[in-house]
């Protein structure tokens, strides 16, 4: 560790606290109709987009509407997903020469789920599988859908937390353009263009094939990727065009690339904090959920670095001279990382984009020591509510916090309040409903993983008759724990919609695409529907005037408490698990046995 490092890490969380207020103030305005300095140029185009697709915008909908609204545009643009993956071979921009990965209906299905549910998980290399045209329509556009989801989601929400013995949480079709047209777009064309001049690859050039200096041929992608690469990291979407993320040198050429990466991650999950504050009339409730976000922050990211930094202590005992010594961090773990961003980077990239339900890498999580590999499952395993994907992060929050007033209301013996309304048994079994589901999908599929003899369908076509190996848990590069945690981390990332992988582990098969596929629509929308339901429920309840028993949620306390219902509830859930993977594989390192 370094104190070069360390003060990285601090000016990042400076830069997020100093955006916070800046941004939410401004989605707050947007979101209510405010004029902003954008207005005068978007507005009219807003009014056209009503226009074309039929949207009243000052008619609102009642929870049901607005959830069945958000699930049929949801299942449309999957649909149109997975036709364009499915025929990209008709499509413009497709060369058979460079696109030698297939897009079975399994792997469809798989990618175009992904996309859908804000995952990106991706069972290829973008390079060998993607054309132009699929990365531009396909994916590129639906990572402008599902994060304008999130956000819209987040906002019903906050909605119906705020209102006062309303009927309605809002449109989600206003909500789903203004997010796109004023929040997003407007960001992305900026950031794009600063990427462009960092270095990052936009063009439409056919790939080159050059002679390298040891007279072997190598294949030089091109594409339109720092468009990709922009809404890619506001919109807490992480799929990348290239199969090394943001470890490539095309998509993250410098060290303000990188900079500028992980507080983008961070930026609309961090303001729309804010923005909930402005909704409730309490600036302080917002500053509450930061906090709690900010300390969760802080110690997954000491883990992180200190552990990375700490390095390998069979590799020490060798004295083999570790690379990070040329960055000043002398005997750390230095393999599946990239000398140019070094440790403290790698680790506050690793933390910051599972804190969020983002999932791009500058480093291969696979190659992190195990509790260094522990924090970015862990974080995961939160539900990504450490400011979290655009949306996601605040009603996963709101959620704990609904949980963390039910657990002090019973240690006062009074009914719960959130914001001066009542929490009762519908809200409470709507939160747990969200928590178990989603706490089930990824335990009941990385056992399904770990012990079934799942056979490639190749095998019954097989003449021979030999065996095709397909085993769901023969995929693995690695035995023992840490292959369990290849595994686990696996479906906790495609749970938590978060998409990044310890890339020790063969996903494409039928076994994995299917199962990933439904987990992670589980992970999406059997959160949001549970949550959604809140909304339609607290909306339509008077506030209660404060009392001296009343539980104040705007305080240090209850952060804390925040924190600990967050920490507690991932701990009795998934702690056996863990203790499995990467707690025996620490213990077990340090004895002298590696995996």
């Amino acid at each position: 560790m370094t104190l070069i490092g360390w003060l990285q890490i601090l000016l990042f969380l400076g830069a997020i606290l100093a955006l916070t207020k800046p941004f939410g103030t401004f989605m707050y305005r947007v979101f209510e109709g405010e004029k902003t300095w954008l207005t005068p140029v978007l507005r009219p185009v807003e009014r056209v987009i009503y226009k074309v697709g039929g949207v009243k915008e000052g008619e609102e909908m009642p929870w049901t509407t607005y959830t069945v609204a958000m699930l049929l545009f949801s299942i449309v643009t999957l649909l149109v997903t997975y036709a364009v993956l499915r025929f990209q071979a008709f499509l413009p921009w497709y060369d058979k020469t460079y696109m030698t990965t297939t897009m079975t209906p399994d792997l469809a299905f798989s990618t175009a789920v992904s996309f859908t549910t804000n995952t990106n998980w991706q069972a290829y290399s973008g390079e060998n599988t993607m054309t132009y045209f699929s990365q531009m329509v396909a994916l590129t556009s639906h990572n402008f859908f599902s994060a304008a989801t999130g956000i819209a989601i987040a906002i019903a929400l906050v909605r119906g937390l705020g209102r006062r013995s309303a009927a309605s949480i809002g449109n989600f079709w206003v909500d789903l353009t203004r997010t796109t047209l004023y929040v997003l777009l407007p960001l992305c064309i900026v950031y794009a263009l600063v990427l462009c001049q960092q270095g990052v690859v936009q063009n439409f050039h056919p790939y080159g094939t050059v002679k390298t200096l040891e007279g072997a041929s190598q294949v030089i992608p091109g594409g339109p990727f720092a468009s990709q690469e922009a809404i890619k990291m506001l919109g807490t979407n992480g799929g990348g065009p290239f199969n090394a993320n943001s470890a490539h040198p095309f998509e993250n050429p410098t060290a303000l690339t990188d900079f500028l990466q992980v507080l983008s991650i961070f930026l609309i999950g961090a303001g729309i904090v804010y923005t909930f504050g402005l909704y409730v009339g309490n600036t302080k409730q917002g500053w509450a959920l930061w906090g709690a976000m900010g300390f969760l922050f802080l110690i997954g990211v000491s883990v992180a670095y200190t552990q990375e930094a700490k390095g390998n202590p069979l590799v020490a005992a060798t004295g083999v001279e570790d690379r990070a010594s040329v960055l000043g961090d002398s005997g750390g773990n230095m393999e599946g990382k990239e000398t140019r961003f070094g440790i403290a980077r790698s680790a506050l990239f690793a933390t910051v984009t599972t804190d969020a339900s983002c999932g791009a890498v500058n480093s291969m999580h696979d190659s992190y020591t195990p509790l260094g590999g522990l924090v970015p499952m862990a974080n995961i395993m939160t539900g990504e509510v450490i400011f979290g994907g655009v949306g996601a992060g605040l009603y996963g929050m709101l959620m704990y916090a609904i949980l963390a007033v039910f657990i002090a209301g019973l240690m006062v013996g009074r009914t719960p309040e959130y914001l001066g309304k009542k929490v009762e048994a519908f809200e409470i079994k709507m939160a747990m409903l969200a928590t178990l589901v989603l706490a089930a999908d990824v335990l009941l599929f990385t056992a399904l993983a770990s012990v079934s003899h799942v056979p490639h369908p190749a095998a019954y076509w097989n003449t021979v008759g030999t065996s095709v190996n397909a085993l769901a848990s023969a995929n693995t590069n690695n035995s023992g724990p840490h292959g369990f945690s290849e595994i686990l981390y696996a479906y906790d990332s495609t749970t938590g919609n978060n998409g990044s992988a310890f890339a020790g582990i063969s996903v494409n098969t039928p076994f994995w695409n299917l199962t990933q596929g439904i987990s992670m629509l589980v992970g999406r929308f059997l959160m949001i529907v549970p949550l959604l339901a809140i909304a339609g429920s607290m909306v339509k309840k008077k506030r209660v005037a404060a009392s001296a028993g009343t539980f104040p949620t705007d305080t240090p306390l209850f952060a804390g408490l925040l924190v600990g219902v967050v920490i507690i509830v991932g701990a009795l859930t998934y702690f056996p698990a863990v203790s499995l993977g990467p707690v025996v594989e620490h213990f077990l390192m340090h004895s002298g046995k590696t995996f």
